[in-house]
């Protein structure tokens, strides 16, 4: 089981601005920032809900871009985390919608965050 993953941010203030709205949406935030200190003068930030499980880190985008899926606890999160990712600087990968092809209760949304990784908020329960 993963314990926790991150991404590398090319542009650390837009990354932060984008993830700190998307997180909002699915009721999580910037839980810390590393101290510059401990990361040899790198900006690393960790989000989430109870603990940090995702990080990002000053560093340029890595290739190719990879998937990350987070868990939202209603349709209406999916739609909010949706929203506040294109209006905070990521591109629209898949709007929000059911995906039966994975499951008939697959219900998620896809942007690109500023480094163009593919980021999903996804709920499994039925509306």
């Amino acid at each position: 089981m993963i314990d926790h993953t991150g991404v590398s941010a090319s542009d650390f203030a837009a990354s932060s601005r984008f993830y700190d709205a998307a997180f909002a949406a699915l009721g999580g935030a910037m839980m810390m920032k590393v101290p510059l200190e401990h990361t040899g003068g790198i900006q690393v930030a960790g989000y989430g809900r109870d603990r940090p499980v995702f990080w990002i880190a000053e560093a340029p985008a890595q290739t190719p871009p990879v998937h990350v899926a987070f868990s939202a606890r209603s349709r209406a999160e999916v739609d909010a985390f949706y929203t506040a990712a294109i209006e905070a600087g990521g591109s629209d990968n898949g709007a929000p919608g059911l995906r039966p092809h994975y499951h008939p209760d697959y219900y998620g949304a896809f942007v690109r965050d500023p480094d163009g990784n593919n980021i999903e908020a996804v709920c499994h329960r039925p509306e």
